[in-house]
């Protein structure tokens, strides 16, 4: 079991590797450092996720398939809360249906777990999951990710997103975000960015949103 340090979830799934950049919120990607590392191991999985610009990494687009990974879930007996594509994004251009849907079927089978699955592109999240090939299912929870108020029309598109629970991640707060509407949403996680380079968070960006 992959047991995570992230304090909303117990442990974290990466059928997935590899990811393209979407908005300032990527631009200090913990992922993206960790995904670097990976490759320079010589770990298959993160094979040409990353390259070289300036003096950073930075992801290349190319997404990797883990298919050994799926039943992983499965083989976890005691209850956890798992944090699907921690390394990734589920629902990236370059994340066929078909393999959502092999993923789909695995949370489905394993009913004692609750997922969740975060996405910067809701957009193709409500897209795929409006296909009637995707049950709701009650185990999953579907969130977006929000640095600024630029992206709050993210939250306008999860709300359509078919969800027993749907979340935002507020994180990494890059700015001020002003009476966002929240109706639909059930839990929400806000949080400053880490690591090198990390932008500054004022605390009054996190008042306002509590």
């Amino acid at each position: 079991m992959a047991a995570s340090n992230i304090e909303w979830t117990d442990a974290t799934w990466n059928p997935v590797a590899g990811c393209r950049i979407v908005s300032p919120g990527c631009t200090n990607c913990y992922a993206m450092r960790m995904a670097s590392r990976l490759q320079a191991m010589g770990v298959k999985k993160y094979a040409g996720t990353t390259r070289k610009s300036g003096n950073r990494r930075v992801w290349t687009g190319r997404v990797n398939f883990d298919s050994a990974a799926l039943a992983a879930p499965l083989t976890w007996r005691r209850p956890l809360r798992i944090f699907v594509n921690s390394m990734s994004d589920l629902f990236q251009e370059g994340v066929d249906v078909e393999f959502v849907l092999r993923i789909w079927r695995v949370m489905e089978r394993a009913t004692w777990h609750s997922f969740q699955i975060l996405t910067k592109r809701p957009e193709r999240m409500l897209a795929v999951l409006s296909d009637s090939s995707f049950r709701v299912l009650p185990n999953v929870w579907l969130g977006t990710s929000v640095e600024s108020e630029g992206y709050t029309g993210r939250i306008d598109l999860l709300r359509r997103v078919p969800a027993i629970v749907r979340f935002v991640s507020f994180e990494p707060l890059l700015g001020p975000i002003v009476d966002p509407d929240l109706s639909g949403i059930h839990w929400a996680i806000v949080g400053g960015e880490s690591g090198p380079r990390s932008r500054a968070m004022d605390h009054w960006w996190v008042e306002e949103l509590h």
